[in-house]
């Protein structure tokens, strides 16, 4: 269930960043004049030299798009540290549940808002979007802390994290196929639904800690006793140390991790499908499944990470600290290498597409080392943890797809120069 909450709320979260090329009129904003240097248009209408888009019923700039694209991580950020809090105090279930429940509600909201209200009104519910799954990394990381075991961390913290990546995968995949057949606002009502069934189920199916599972075998239950011994109760934690969490030196380099990751993520997600639009000019369908296809990998190899990182912690009886760099470190270079090398791959569609896929799996290293590291840190509190370490770390996005909207005004391919 933590898996399809993380699969909902990356859904829910950026299923926009596709709809959005279907829903701006962009010939109306600014005719392009055809370039014989650029990658060559498939699904256009031309006339008298000109390219036109013959889709969209909103006229929004770019730099318009890349606030309804940041706006989201606005109240993000925002509920961050009080969802981390709240869900310590009174546990990671019902803060969680109310939390998607908001997103869910904002989801199906969007195409009557956006209609009624326009940009205005669609920055505006995004943030409230926002503010709904600001809480769900920290209390997905209380609930892991009452329930993981320190040797099981790193799979059991895979598959649940990795839930964000499927989500990626099928908010891409299935509402480039949604938005085809059904037009854009399909892709709203959709995800909305899937989101109230998870909310009931959730409802019924968890609980906060193994104590207050009706279902659970004592077998299970006195592992998990023994296993999670020197985790307090909630009721018996003193005032969270705010002055020892601040000056934690572990702790900042996680954050600066966080960062990093989360400037090449949101950049990738928000702004990947715009990408494969106005400068690959890949059709709906094409541009929904290559952009779905470096989270599918992504998600193969967290899970993948996931067991290997527990082995060299258990078996293995390597140091726990030295095997989450090492993945740190595959994490962030592979990206980077991929990103780069698909930049210079000019018009080759395979070609880019391969190095994004392959440079973005990569990333799926940080699950089992950057995603858990707060519950290495400190257990009891690896949801303020994780609220500051997430709530610094999206500041991100709330910059990067307005940075991008703003650097990339004519939504066009720069052509290189080579001085002799």
């Amino acid at each position: 269930m933590g898996f399809f909450a993380l699969a909902n709320g990356y859904i829910q979260r950026f299923c926009l960043s596709l709809a959005i090329t279907e829903m701006v009129a962009t010939h109306r904003l600014h005719p392009t004049k055809i370039d014989p240097h650029a990658c060559p248009f498939e699904d256009t209408i031309t006339t008298n030299g000109t390219v036109h888009s013959a889709t969209g019923e909103f006229v929004w700039d770019e730099s318009t798009q890349g606030l309804i694209l940041s706006s989201f991580f606005w109240g993000y950020v925002v509920m961050q540290l009080p969802g981390g809090l709240i869900a310590e105090r009174f546990g990671g279930k019902y803060t969680l549940a109310a939390g998607m429940l908001t997103s869910t509600l904002a989801t199906l909201l969007t195409p009557a808002v956006a209609r009624t209200w326009g940009a205005v009104g669609l920055i505006i519910l995004r943030f409230a979007l926002g503010l709904g799954q600001g809480p769900l990394y920290p209390s997905l990381n209380v609930l892991l802390a009452q329930w993981a075991p320190e040797k099981e961390r790193g799979r059991l913290g895979a598959i649940v994290f990795a839930g964000a990546q499927i989500g990626n995968v099928i908010s891409m995949a299935l509402s480039g196929f949604l938005i085809y057949h059904g037009g854009w606002t399909t892709v709203f009502y959709v995800f909305g639904t899937l989101g109230l069934i998870w909310v009931l189920l959730w409802q019924i199916l968890c609980y906060n800690q193994p104590s207050e599972h009706p279902f659970l075998s004592k077998t299970e239950s006195d592992y998990l006793a023994e296993e999670l011994s020197k985790i307090k109760s909630k009721d018996n934690l003193p005032p969270t140390p705010w002055r020892s969490i601040l000056t934690s030196v572990p702790l900042w380099g996680l954050i600066i991790a966080q960062i990093g990751h989360d400037w090449g993520l949101f950049t990738i997600i928000t702004d990947l499908p715009k990408y494969m639009k106005s400068v690959m000019h890949f059709s709906i369908t094409q541009n929904g499944l290559w952009s779905a296809a470096p989270y599918l990998v992504m998600w193969m190899f967290a899970i993948l990470s996931g067991w290997i990182v527990d082995w060299l912690v258990g078996p293995r009886h390597v140091n726990i600290t030295i095997v989450r760099k090492i993945f740190v470190s595959i994490a962030s270079v592979g990206p980077a290498i991929g990103i780069l090398a698909a930049s210079y791959s000019g018009c080759d569609k395979v070609m880019v597409a391969a190095f994004f896929t392959m440079g973005m799996g990569l990333m799926g290293a940080f699950i089992p080392s950057l995603k858990v590291n707060a519950l290495d840190l400190s257990p009891n509190y690896a949801g303020t943890l994780m609220a500051l370490v997430g709530g610094i770390g999206a500041i991100s996005g709330i910059i990067t797809p307005y940075l991008v909207g703003i650097l990339t005004p004519n939504v066009s391919r720069k052509k290189l120069i080579t001085f002799k």
